[in-house]
């Protein structure tokens, strides 16, 4: 299977903003996600926290209100998105997630490596994504667009959009 790694695609202001160094703290047990779920307030702890999957398979996780290219450390990625936990018989699980990204634009194919990722650090998750997002770029005005209710239609244009993922044009 080969695996696709996304670039940034969002807007250049906010890589430009990317201190080296300061990626998303990575998950690689439970433990490690007690370690940084301790240091969060419980206002944090009620909605959903930014992720990525690094080019190594590791989680990564950063507060909600984190760019995805931040949490990234500005590099590609393998997948990205936002997941929420809930605390359950004494240990925390993914309740929900998404690959809802616009600056990576991640495809829904994404799964398998989130997954990966999230069985690597041991912690218990849903079987798909909770909230798929289908990202395709506009092929007339270039636009990135989420796909709602399979309209492949540009909200910028009204442009018929790709079925399949188009969102990098260099990938």
């Amino acid at each position: 299977m080969t695996v696709r790694h996304y670039r940034y695609v969002g807007p250049v202001d906010l890589l430009s903003t990317v201190k080296p160094g300061e990626e998303g703290y990575g998950i690689g047990s439970p433990g490690d996600l007690i370690a940084w779920l301790t240091g969060r307030d419980a206002a944090e702890l009620d909605e959903p926290f930014t992720f990525v999957v690094d080019l190594t398979g590791t989680l990564r996780l950063a507060p909600r209100r984190s760019e995805h290219v931040a949490c990234a450390g500005g590099a590609p990625v393998l997948g990205a998105g936002e997941l929420s936990f809930h605390h359950r018989q004494g240990r925390w699980i993914v309740h929900e997630i998404s690959n809802q990204s616009t600056g990576y634009c991640p495809d829904v194919t994404t799964w398998p490596v989130v997954r990966d990722a999230l069985d690597r650090a041991g912690l218990e998750h849903p079987d798909a994504f909770t909230h798929p997002v289908v990202f395709r770029r506009c092929p007339a005005c270039a636009e990135r667009n989420v796909v709602r209710d399979d309209d492949y239609h540009c909200a910028f244009c009204d442009t018929e959009l790709p079925t399949t993922w188009n969102v990098d044009p260099r990938a």
